[in-house]
């Protein structure tokens, strides 16, 4: 069982003076209990900001709305709470206020990619379904400032029929990611629901779902829910640590549970400035999520979204990072480093370069020690045109049921099969979908 602190019990007394043990493990009680305003905030941690400061705190907190569950606060420490990694990823700033010239409401261009209501659509097999606007906590790095907490706009199930029913006319559709704000706000019977209705598409091969509860609010992730969720397999689960401080019994059980439930987990961290921008963060970081289960999957450069400047970095500071992993770590423990495009173009991988040149006959590669070696390329590879009729092919494509698909980008330009010498990214698929739409 999972132990009951007095720092907890203190806080909890203090939220509200008839709780009771049992509560504090109740996500109910802790959505219920969310912090959202100020004066709040510093009654329970016991700080008292100066005037100015709270008027700034409170202007900022009345565009970008503040919500933090009891159990995320909890982990503050309130010794030393401004340079707190939690702290500063839950509680507004007036930075945020600065809005640069570069900042962008939807960055991602994620309403322009939607066909209907709920549904972003950016790669061609797979779909964002947006099912929730809420969070139980609202991070102040989150790309979707402009939605989340937005009370008024929250998906009904008619919103998300039109959602499921846009997957189910698109048959290239194989793989939906569950997003919001945090689908787990949605009730078990809610989930139950969409999932069922999902996994009926036939197809559908994956569904995804996207969730920071088992960082901010791991209580949520009940028995009832994992025993739920495993009847909807295949199913997979992303997470968001940014900090190995995230890491408590309390989290770790909530990775236990899901990954017990056969459910595969990865996680996707943003790189935040004076929060995660250390290698030896980062190294423990990563070594805290495969120790639980979890594949670290991206390691995200912070979006261009309103009022996120102060939390950028430069980009040769997540490459640095990477450069402080590779080698020194476990493969499977390397995330991806990716910028996601702004205007929509998706993630980009910005990696360590360690092709260093390469001739007709050899390659120079470099190692993460800096050794320089030769990789002698094979003398009697024969020239293989293809000219895309797999029917005649010698290689074996008795592949069933995988799907042929038109090549895109720089694929396009290497196909045997194709004439195009350039690229026109104007008759794209995903620009051809926005069109249709208009």
């Amino acid at each position: 069982m999972i132990a009951y602190t007095e720092e907890q019990q203190s806080m909890a007394t203090s939220i509200d003076a008839d709780v009771e043990r049992r509560h504090w493990f109740d996500w109910r009680w802790h959505i219920k209990h969310t912090i959202r305003d100020i004066a709040t905030f510093e009654r329970l941690l016991g700080v008292e900001f100066e005037p100015e400061e709270r008027r700034d705190l409170e202007e900022t907190a009345a565009r970008f709305p503040l919500s933090i569950t009891p159990y995320y606060l909890s982990l503050i420490d309130r010794e030393n709470f401004r340079q707190d990694p939690v702290y500063k990823q839950a509680f507004p700033v007036s930075q945020e206020l600065q809005v640069e010239p570069h900042d962008m409401a939807d960055p991602l261009h994620e309403d322009q990619d939607s066909p209907v209501p709920g549904i972003t659509h950016r790669y061609p097999d797979r779909v964002l379904f947006h099912v929730a606007n809420v969070c139980s906590m609202y991070c102040r790095h989150c790309t979707r400032k402009r939605k989340v907490g937005d009370i008024d706009s929250i998906p009904d199930r008619t919103i998300m029929q039109a959602g499921i029913d846009y997957i189910r006319e698109t048959e290239r559709v194989r793989d939906v990611l569950l997003s919001g704000g945090d689908p787990l706000m949605l009730s078990d019977d809610m989930l139950d629901w969409l999932l069922t209705e999902l996994r009926a598409i036939p197809h559908v091969e994956v569904i995804r779902i996207g969730s920071r509860m088992p960082v901010v609010l791991p209580y949520r992730i009940t028995p009832e829910l994992t025993a739920m969720l495993s009847r909807h397999h295949p199913l997979w689960l992303n997470t968001h640590f940014n900090h190995p401080v995230e890491f408590s019994p309390a989290s770790r059980q909530a990775l236990r549970r899901l990954a017990d439930a056969g459910i595969p987990l990865g996680n996707q961290s943003v790189l935040l400035a004076e929060v995660n921008d250390c290698p030896r963060i980062m190294t423990s970081l990563v070594h805290k999520l495969v120790a639980s289960r979890v594949r670290p999957y991206y390691l995200y450069q912070c979006d261009l979204s309103e009022g996120l400047t102060h939390f950028r970095t430069p980009v040769g500071k997540g490459i640095e990072i990477i450069e402080n992993l590779i080698g020194h770590t476990s493969g499977f423990a390397v995330p991806t480093y990716v910028i996601d495009a702004p205007g929509g173009g998706g993630k980009i991988p910005i990696m360590p370069n360690y092709l260093i040149s390469w001739s007709a006959n050899k390659v120079v590669l470099r190692n993460y020690e800096g050794v320089i070696c030769t990789y002698r390329e094979p003398d009697d590879y024969p020239s293989r045109f293809c000219d895309r009729k797999c029917a005649t092919c010698n290689l074996q494509l008795d592949t069933g049921d995988s799907y042929e698909h038109d090549p895109l980008g720089i694929s396009k330009l290497l196909a045997d099969y194709d004439e195009t010498f350039s690229l026109v990214p104007q008759d794209n698929e995903r620009l051809e979908r926005r069109e249709d739409e208009e």
